[in-house]
């Protein structure tokens, strides 16, 4: 168990990443892949109260993810979604991407080569997820009109959904990283980090949270 210090500062990112969801109707979908399956649990809960009629679950495997979803992320989320009462029809794969930037070039790769050109989309991700993706579909998909969702849980009842506290910890901190490392990487549009998030991230940083954190030059 991680000390109080510790989860207070995990408290600061976790407010930070996420984003107010706007609740309105979109063209599709877009479930970002990942190690949280309960990304596939809210976009089937949002389908099923009408906000979009098509899904994209997009994502391969990364080395967090291959052995929890051994046949990739997107497929197992489709299952899942299916499972709780999403249609089949309803639902499309992009099995290739390994990260956030390749989730969008290859889903609007995917539904161009199906004659689809959507408008709007419901981004759904992990709760500490949204503000990347927000930043990465406004770099690379700039004319799409996004809402970012995310169930909604408090940071102990999301540690507790996954099982896995230093996970989180680590995956809260590296995603925080990457808001600055992706944009200057031309991935992303900038973020503006204020003293309080970037405070808590070293602080975190030097609790030994780094188990994500990207090499940067």
């Amino acid at each position: 168990m991680s000390s109080p210090s510790v989860i207070r500062d995990a408290q600061v990112l976790w407010e930070f990443h996420q984003l107010p969801d706007e609740h309105r109707s979109t063209d599709i979908a877009i479930g970002l892949g990942g190690h949280d399956i309960g990304v596939a649990e809210h976009v089937a809960d949002l389908y099923r109260q009408g906000w979009f009629p098509l899904v994209v679950f997009t994502g391969a495997n990364a080395p967090t993810t291959v052995d929890r979803f051994p046949r990739g992320e997107a497929v197992h989320f489709a299952e899942r979604a299916e499972a709780l009462g999403v249609p089949a029809d309803a639902i499309l794969v992009e099995t290739k991407a390994t990260n956030t930037s390749e989730n969008f070039t290859f889903t609007r790769e995917l539904l161009l080569g199906r004659g689809l050109d959507p408008r709007s989309a419901t981004i759904v991700s992990r709760p500490y997820q949204q503000r990347r993706a927000w930043a990465t579909v406004r770099k690379l998909w700039p004319q799409l009109d996004v809402v970012c969702s995310a169930r909604w849980l408090a940071l102990e009842d999301y540690i507790a959904s996954i099982g896995d506290e230093q996970r989180v910890l680590n995956m809260l901190v590296g995603d925080t990283q990457r808001l600055w490392v992706y944009a200057d990487a031309g991935f992303a549009v900038p973020v503006k980090v204020p003293d309080d998030v970037r405070g808590a991230y070293e602080r975190l940083v030097k609790a030994g949270y780094t188990k994500r954190l990207l090499v940067e030059e």
